[in-house]
Formats: structure tokens, C-alpha cells, sequence
């Protein structure tokens, strides 16, 4: 009863502050007083919301691209202060291990590397006010030189020690190529839960003189940063191919299909969604239908977004940008007893596929499960729950969504090299896949 109490006060706190004009601060490791520069996806104040950084030609793909392309990348986001603020952007080069690289600005980047953020909207017709920023890259004068792992970092006011978030992008040259199989797990149960990669990488048109100690791989799996796989080492070294085959840490949970709810609107009752409402403060609330445990359910396939978003607003017929509302998304999924050696996400690219407080689960007694409230945008949304132990580093599916060998999943690797007498580590492949489409 206590952590219902606890939670009712925190939307009223939050509610209330908004009225005010300003976002409360709830939780000191989402929102660090520093404001130090992370080498990861984070967001550093709380009233910058709805953060997305893709290929502009479609919201859904990748912050990955070609070292020599006309393509660029669209970075936006929503300011909950609804004002004009000063905002600009500048890039650090990282190594494979999302650490700076020894490089500078000139030897990665031609002409510019800062840029002030000018597009900007005031929402419209929303009861959350807000301001939505954006800006594409790369400009004319602003030009990748090198090929690697890339953060971006908005700051304000001209000030680059306030920094407001930081999001990760790759650059690449495809100077090698990889072929993959995606197999079933061998032994015991994992066969029917697990997927497993084997994949060579040939490179007959580049040299690579130390796989060993030169090369590195990392794999990922629907773009989650918590389960990525960075220890994998060659089986066989030949002059013109590299194997990995029957390495354990290339092996996934399949898990299963995205969870899914739709609210594009806030006035229609939409499948997953159970009840709408405002409150006294006229901000909106959507209470999810319960969840259930699908450990032992059956695998059922269906289209989903592999636990991406698309922002939209069914209720206006304008750009979903700056006319999509915000409200409160209530999670619930049953649960008999608290768990005491870790907790319970919600994890999605709504959550910056992070496991924090702020889409950390409360178990609440009197309902026996676990629940937690999202402040989010307008749009159709995929989601699941992921189980954290205290002494483990990603979140495992396996006790609320079940494994499936079947299930569909994105896979991308990523193989970095550092040449002999450089100092930086090149993104010579990018191999995207999926485990069931061809």
C-alpha cells in the first residue's frame, strides 16, 4: 500500500511542477548534478523527452551510415519547458570500446564540428507544452573524415560543461565482408530457446595482419546496448577469412515478440489499452491492460518493431512532431511474490534501452505484481520486461516473456580494426541481419 501511496504523490509532485514550469528531480543516477560528458545514450535533464537519433528517410532505422554517402542522420527531441533555449551539437570519436579515441577534431572531421540547433517548433494543440528541437548531419561543411564509433552531445547557452544528452551513432567503410548462419542452440533445453551466430569475415581486399589482437567484434540484437556481445574471438585464422564458429558468447536469448500498445489517440479505447482518463490537473493517464507472464506460453509470431516507436496522433491531422500530446502509461504484470536479488524494466527504445529507476518496476503488495508510469509521447509503441539480477550486467527475458528459438530478431555485427601504427579503431563492416528473414 505504501509503494501506490509513494508512486500517487510522485505523478501529483510531477503534474504540479509542469503547471509551474518546471520538471522535478527525482533520481540522482537519470539526472547527474555534473552534467559529465557520457560516453553512452543518456539523457541529462528531465525535461528533455522523446530523444531519437536514425537515418532521416525513415524514424525506424539505425544511427548508421556510410563513410562516403549523401545520406545524413536527424537528431530531435522535445523540451519540456516549452521555451527557446540555445542548443548546439558537437561529436566525440570513440574507440570499439565507446571510450574517446586519441584522435582530435581535425583529424576526424572536415570543416565545422559544432553546429547550433535552429529548427525548432512550439507544440500545438497539446495540453503538455512543449518545444521541438532537430537538426540533420552531415551539412556541406560539416564532413566525417574517419570511420568508427561516434557521440553526439547537445549542450546549451554556448556552454559545453551543460551538456542536455548524448546519443551514439557509427561510421563505416565496408572494407571487408560477412557471411552469417543463424542456427538453433546446441544442448539440452537451449535448442528450443536460444539463437546462435556463426559468421567469417573475408577480407581478400584488405590485410589483416593480427586478428587476434587487432580485430575486434560486437554484436547486438534489436539494437539493445545491456546484452551486446564484446569478447568474441577468431576459431580459425586463414589468409583471406576469419571463422568464429561454436563461440558460446555468440549465443542470444531468442526471447519473444514485443509487447505492443497504441496511443494515437487519447480518445479511442485501442486493444492493449484497458482505460483513459485526465486528471484534476487535466493531464492524461492511459492504464495498460494486465500483462501476463508468458514464460509458458506458446510462441505466436506477429509483426512488431522489435521494441521501437513511431510517434503519431490519430486526433490531429497535422504533423505528429509537435502536435502529439504526452500522458502517463500505467504498466502493470502479475507477479505472486517480490523478487529480492534484482528488479523487474520495462525496456524499449521508449526506455533509451536502459535500465534505471525511471522504468525500474515497484511491486505493489496489494495488487500482487509489479507496476511502473511512464511519461511519454503520443505513438504506437513495442515494449517488454526484462529481469535484472543484482550481480549480472543485461536484462534477461526469461521470467516474464519466455525464449523462443523462433522469435524474430534484428542481429547487427559491427568488426573494428586498428591498423598497425594508428591510434583509433575503424568500423571495416557493418553486417545488419535478421534471424528469419533472408
Amino acid at each position: 500500500m505504501y509503494v501506490h501511496v509513494m508512486m500517487g504523490l510522485r505523478e501529483l509532485v510531477f503534474c504540479l511542477c509542469l503547471l509551474c514550469g518546471f520538471i522535478p528531480v527525482f533520481s540522482q543516477d537519470d539526472y547527474v548534478n555534473d552534467r559529465r560528458l557520457r560516453y553512452e545514450d543518456w539523457i541529462y535533464l528531465p525535461n528533455i523527452k522523446t530523444v531519437q537519433l536514425h537515418e532521416s528517410s525513415f524514424e525506424s532505422n539505425p544511427a548508421i551510415l556510410p563513410l562516403i554517402s549523401q545520406e545524413q542522420l536527424v537528431l530531435s527531441f522535445d523540451d519540456l519547458d516549452a521555451d527557446k533555449k540555445d542548443y548546439a551539437i558537437s561529436f566525440v570519436h570513440c574507440n570499439a570500446n565507446w571510450e574517446p579515441s586519441d584522435l582530435v577534431h581535425s583529424e576526424y572531421m572536415n570543416g565545422f564540428f559544432e553546429a547550433n540547433i535552429l529548427n525548432f517548433s512550439y507544440s500545438v494543440n497539446t495540453i503538455q507544452k512543449y518545444t521541438h528541437y532537430s537538426i540533420m548531419f552531415p551539412q556541406a561543411n560539416m564532413q566525417f573524415t574517419k570511420t568508427g564509433n561516434y557521440i553526439i552531445y547537445v549542450y546549451e547557452d554556448n556552454d559545453k560543461s551543460k551538456i542536455v544528452l548524448t546519443k551514439r551513432f557509427m561510421i563505416y567503410e565496408n572494407k571487408v565482408s560477412v557471411l552469417t548462419n543463424l542456427r538453433q542452440a546446441i544442448g539440452n533445453d537451449e535448442q528450443f530457446e536460444k539463437q546462435h551466430i556463426d559468421f567469417t569475415v573475408i577480407n581478400s581486399q584488405y590485410e589483416l595482419t593480427n586478428p587476434y589482437a587487432d580485430l575486434k567484434i560486437v554484436m547486438t540484437q534489436n539494437n539493445r546496448w545491456d546484452n551486446m556481445v564484446t569478447t568474441l574471438k577468431p576459431t580459425f585464422v586463414e589468409p583471406l577469412q576469419i571463422t568464429y564458429s561454436m563461440n558460446e558468447e555468440a549465443t542470444f536469448n531468442g526471447g519473444n515478440e514485443f509487447r505492443y500498445f497504441d496511443t494515437r489517440s487519447l480518445r479511442t479505447y485501442t486493444e492493449r489499452v484497458n482505460h483513459i482518463y485526465r486528471d484534476s490537473l487535466n493531464i492524461s493517464h492511459i492504464e495498460l491492460k494486465k500483462d501476463e507472464l508468458r514464460l509458458f506460453n506458446q510462441y505466436v509470431f506477429y509483426n512488431d518493431l522489435n521494441g521501437g516507436f513511431l510517434i503519431r496522433n490519430k486526433d490531429m491531422i497535422g504533423n505528429p512532431e509537435t502536435e502529439a500530446d504526452y500522458a502517463w502509461v500505467h504498466f502493470f504484470v502479475p507477479y505472486e511474490n517480490a523478487q529480492g536479488a534484482g528488479n523487474f524494466y520495462v525496456l524499449g527504445k521508449l526506455t533509451e534501452w536502459r535500465l534505471n529507476s525511471t522504468n525500474r518496476m515497484v511491486y505493489n503488495a496489494d495488487k500482487k505484481g509489479y507496476e511502473c508510469d511512464l511519461y511519454i509521447k503520443q505513438g504506437y509503441y513495442n515494449y517488454s520486461y526484462v529481469y535484472l539480477s543484482d550481480n549480472k550486467k543485461g536484462g534477461d527475458e526469461t521470467m516474464t516473456e519466455g525464449n523462443h528459438w523462433e522469435t524474430e530478431n534484428d542481429y547487427v555485427i559491427y568488426v573494428y580494426h586498428r591498423q598497425r601504427g594508428t591510434y583509433y579503431d575503424q568500423l571495416v563492416a557493418v553486417k545488419r541481419f535478421n534471424s528469419i528473414r533472408k
